[in-house]
C-alpha cells in the first residue's frame, strides 16, 4: 500500500513549466484548468511502468513538485524513489537531520499531489 501511495503520489509533479491544459467537467459544465510540467519527476514518472503515468498525471505530479519542492536535490531524491521505491522507507526513517526535513516538506508535497492530480 505504501508503494502504491509513494507511486501515485510521484506520478505527476522542477525544471521547466508548461502551459495549463483546460479540460471540461462534464457533472458540472464548467472548465477546469489543470497544471501541467516536465521536469525529473514527470520523467521519472513515465518511465516508472506503472499503469497509471500518463501524460497528464506525470505533468500534474511534476508541477506540484516544482511548487513544493523547489531545490534541484529534493526533486532529484523524490524522482529516485520511482526506481527505487524502498529508498522512500530509508529516507522516511533515517535520523538524518536532513533527511527528516526533507521528509517533512516531501509529505506535504504528495498530499498536495495526491489532492491536485487525483482522477488523471
Amino acid at each position: 500500500m505504501t508503494r502504491i501511495f509513494i507511486a501515485l503520489a510521484m506520478l505527476g509533479t522542477l525544471s521547466a513549466c508548461g502551459a495549463g491544459v483546460n479540460e471540461r467537467n462534464y457533472s458540472s459544465g464548467r472548465v477546469v484548468s489543470q497544471a501541467f510540467a516536465t521536469g525529473p519527476i514527470s520523467r521519472a514518472c513515465m518511465q516508472s511502468g506503472r499503469k497509471a503515468a500518463n501524460t497528464r498525471l506525470c505533468g500534474c505530479v511534476q508541477a506540484v513538485a516544482n511548487q513544493n519542492l523547489r531545490s534541484s536535490s529534493d526533486q532529484s531524491m523524490a524522482a529516485g524513489f520511482f526506481r527505487d521505491p524502498h529508498q522512500a522507507q530509508v529516507i522516511r526513517q533515517s535520523d538524518n537531520p536532513r533527511h527528516e526535513d526533507f521528509w517533512k516538506r516531501y509529505k506535504a508535497f504528495t498530499g498536495r499531489a495526491e489532492s491536485s492530480c487525483s482522477g488523471l
